[in-house]
Parts: structure tokens; C-alpha cells; sequence
């Protein structure tokens, strides 16, 4: 987009906002353009955090679906939009309702704690909703003998297994983007770079983490990258949100670590990338496409959502 046709589409979005009372929520995978006219952005946990405070008739939410139901559900009286239907999330869809509601019940003396990448559907399954950025702490909450299933991210299990000693039981799902860094490609960058510090999002494998000199959920990395004495670092999550990171440090060098099947230096998240600033000023227009859903669904998918918020405010996240 040309940077007249760049600046008359936000003016548009910007007048349908303030005519319609209408918020702007976007997730740090976005887009720079989108991320620089958002009215807040954040990861999943600050999303959930600040969709409880809005006051907005209207809440456009950048980023993938569960998001955006996750919105909905927290403000049922809100209108809440999302700019493309079709923007996704591998890791959500890897755990099926009727499959995991089967694998619950295989288990009935465990509770369920659920990422937030997951469908509404999950969510009525769960006893606690979590983030990368609360999940440790969420899981270090609960008595050292509760007997834990955890869904669906198996690596993020896995690490969180590992730094509280806990033994949850996983279902076998993953992120593709996370899922597809190159450890030999990042060994390579790291020879190429020896002062560069690697840091990575838990939901990458074990061996990515082992090499990994920092391990944080998307806030947590531009926080530790805003602290920390380094100049170079090799990030190993979501591409977008290395946009951020410049802006926070732009003395500082960041690189985006490779994917297995690419020699672009980059890994997307191709359902993250479907939102435009045309999609939103489209769905601002157009006042659609609308997250509809069942109340009956939204009271069950909000206990668990709120359970989290509860726990994160207690301990203080």
C-alpha cells in the first residue's frame, strides 16, 4: 500500500471509530501498520486483561478467532468483530471438542487447565484458562498433588513440567509456527552472531529452549529485551513481534530466526497476516464479521476465563 492510500484508509478507520465508539484490540503478531493504529496492544493474557475494561460499544479485535471469542465472551453485551473470518490458529484446532471432551473423561480425577489458544468450545471443558505469560505461575497456584491435564500445547507442558517438577498430563498438540524453527539453522546464526542472545517462546521444542539464553511469553520477551545489556538477539517466536522491539530499542539488533522449509529468515503465522487495515475498515463499515455465540456457551466458557483473571490478579501478573 502507497503512503497516500496507507494514510486515507486510516483517516477512514479513524473517523468510523470515533462515530461508532469503537476500540481497536490487536496482538503483537500483527502487522506494524496494524499495531501502530491500535487503540491497545498486548498479548493474550493483557488482551483478555483489557477486554474486561472496555467501554466501547464496539471491539475490533486484530488478531485470530479465540481471540476474538475470548472478547466476546468477557463483554457479551459487546459487538465484537474480528476482519476476517478465516483468521485461525493451528494450535487451537489441533484439540477437537468431541476428542478432548473424550480425553477428560478418561481422567476424572484430574482438573483441566486450558491454554487460551483454544475455542470457546475448550474453554466450557476447563477448569483454568492460562497464558504463556501466567501459566507457570497459574499451575504453581495449585496444590503440588493435583492431578493436571493440560491443553493443548505439549511443548508449552513440557517446559512448564520441567520448572515446577509437576507430571500434567498433555494432549499432543502445537503451534505450526513454533513448531517449525530450525535448531541447526539456529546453531548456524549463532556462530554467525556468538554475542546475539537467543530468545525463544515456550512453545517451541525442548531442544530450541535448551539453547534458548532467555525463555518468555511475548511480553516477557520485549521486557527482558528492554532490560537487558545485549545489542543483538536471535528471536525465536512470531516475527511481528519484533516490530515492537525495535521501537522500544532501536540502537538494538534483532533477528528472526529461521523456519525448517524457508530460507527467508522469517516464520509468520499465515492466520495472523490474514488481517489488513482494509479488512478492519471493512468490518468497521460493514459492522461485520460479528462473533456470534450461544449464551449458554459464553456462561460455561466464562469460568474459566474468569477463574484465570482472578488467580492473575491475586498473584499479582
Amino acid at each position: 500500500m502507497n503512503s497516500l492510500k496507507h494514510k486515507i484508509i486510516i483517516n477512514k478507520i479513524n473517523q468510523l471509530r470515533k462515530q461508532k465508539n469503537a476500540i481497536i484490540l490487536a496482538h503483537y503478531y500483527q502487522e506494524p501498520e496494524i499495531q501502530d493504529i491500535a487503540d491497545f496492544i498486548g498479548d493474550s493474557l493483557a488482551l483478555a486483561q483489557k477486554a474486561v475494561q472496555v467501554n466501547a460499544d464496539i471491539i475490533i479485535l486484530a488478531g485470530v478467532y479465540f481471540m476474538a471469542e475470548t472478547a466476546k465472551i468477557i463483554n457479551p453485551s459487546k459487538k465484537v468483530l474480528i476482519p476476517d473470518i478465516n483468521a485461525g490458529c493451528s494450535l487451537a484446532a489441533s484439540c477437537p471438542p468431541d476428542k478432548f471432551k473424550m480425553f477428560k473423561s478418561a481422567h476424572p480425577d484430574h482438573i483441566v487447565v486450558s491454554y487460551v489458544n483454544t475455542s470457546a468450545e475448550i474453554k466450557a471443558l476447563t477448569d483454568i484458562v492460562c497464558t504463556s505469560s501466567n501459566a507457570v505461575q497459574i499451575i504453581q497456584s495449585l496444590p503440588k498433588d493435583q492431578k493436571i491435564i493440560f491443553a493443548p500445547d505439549k511443548n508449552l507442558g513440557n517446559y512448564i513440567n520441567n520448572l515446577t517438577n509437576r507430571n500434567m498430563i498433555l494432549w499432543d498438540g502445537a503451534c505450526h509456527v513454533h513448531e517449525e524453527f530450525s535448531l541447526e539453522k539456529l546453531i548456524d546464526l549463532k556462530k554467525q552472531y556468538p554475542e546475539a542472545k537467543i530468545i525463544a517462546h515456550p512453545e517451541c521444542k525442548k531442544p530450541i529452549l535448551l539453547v534458548s539464553d532467555f525463555i518468555g511469553s511475548t511480553s516477557h520477551l520485549l521486557n527482558f529485551v528492554q532490560k537487558s545489556n545485549a545489542d543483538i538477539f536471535i528471536v525465536v517466536t512470531e516475527s511481528g513481534i519484533i516490530h515492537q522491539m525495535k521501537k522500544s530499542n532501536p540502537s538494538k539488533t534483532f533477528i528472526p530466526a529461521p523456519p525448517i522449509d524457508s530460507t527467508c529468515g522469517c516464520n509468520d503465522c499465515n492466520y495472523m497476516k490474514l488481517i489488513t487495515l482494509n479488512k478492519i475498515y471493512s468490518c468497521l463499515e460493514d459492522e461485520s464479521p460479528e462473533i456470534i455465540m450461544d449464551n449458554e456457551l459464553i456462561a460455561s466458557a466464562s469460568k474459566s476465563i474468569f477463574r484465570m483473571l482472578d488467580i492473575s490478579k491475586q498473584l499479582g501478573i
